[in-house]
This record gives C-alpha cells, structure tokens and sequence, in this order.
C-alpha cells in the first residue's frame, strides 16, 4: 500500500499563492492526482500528474493557475495555487491511481490525510 502525506496548507488571502507537497512512500508507475473538498460539498478533482512521463491534467476551475509538477528525487508532488479565490478553500487530498487519466475520485486507491486550505477576503 503506497502511503501519502499532504503539506503546505494554511490561511491566504484572495490573490495570494500556496504550494501544497505531497510526499509518496513508493515509487510505482501512476497517476498522483489532487482532490478537494470543501464543507457540505463532493469531494472534486483539482489536477492529476502522470508520474512517468510528466503529463498533467487541469480542472478548468483551476486551468491557468494551478500547476501540478513532481520531483522523482524526493519522490514529492507539488501543487503550485496562485490567484487564489475564495471558493478554492477547501481540505485538499492527494491520492494514486494505476490509471491514466482519470479525474474519478473511485478510481485512486491510496489517500493522504489532507490538508486545509482557507482563502480570506
């Protein structure tokens, strides 16, 4: 079982930045794709890296100001959020998945614990 664990969260103002890291246990041929979930709300898919070749994959909600990028090195994903809004707070998750691409949550298999992202006006 390969086991996550999420950083890099904290309070932002509107306009404000955060990279959120995602550290990987095993290095395997997958997808590390990023969720959030804010209160009262389905747990949606934000972006998805493919470990192997770099390829990446956007949500429009967040195409244009989010980057997703990994370092084989540390075995760490980042997820880079600038311009953020207030409707981006929420907990965010990274999780693996055998397939790709995929933006379905049943279809990772392996969660981190999150973590919270709260953006003020």
């Amino acid at each position: 079982q390969v086991q996550l664990v999420e950083s890099g969260g904290g309070l932002v103002q509107a306009g404000g930045s955060l990279r959120l890291s995602c550290v990987v246990s095993t290095f395997r041929s997958y997808t590390v794709g990023w969720f959030r979930q804010a209160p009262g709300k389905e747990r949606e898919f934000v972006s998805a890296i493919r470990w192997t070749t770099g390829s990446t994959h956007y949500a429009d909600s967040v195409k244009g100001r989010f980057t997703v990028s990994r370092d084989n090195a540390r075995n760490t994903v980042y997820l880079e959020m600038n311009s953020l809004k207030l409707e981006d707070t929420a907990v965010y998750y990274c999780a693996t998945s055998p397939l790709w691409p995929t933006t379905e949550k049943s279809r990772y298999y392996d969660w981190g614990q999150g973590t919270q992202v709260t953006v003020s006006s």
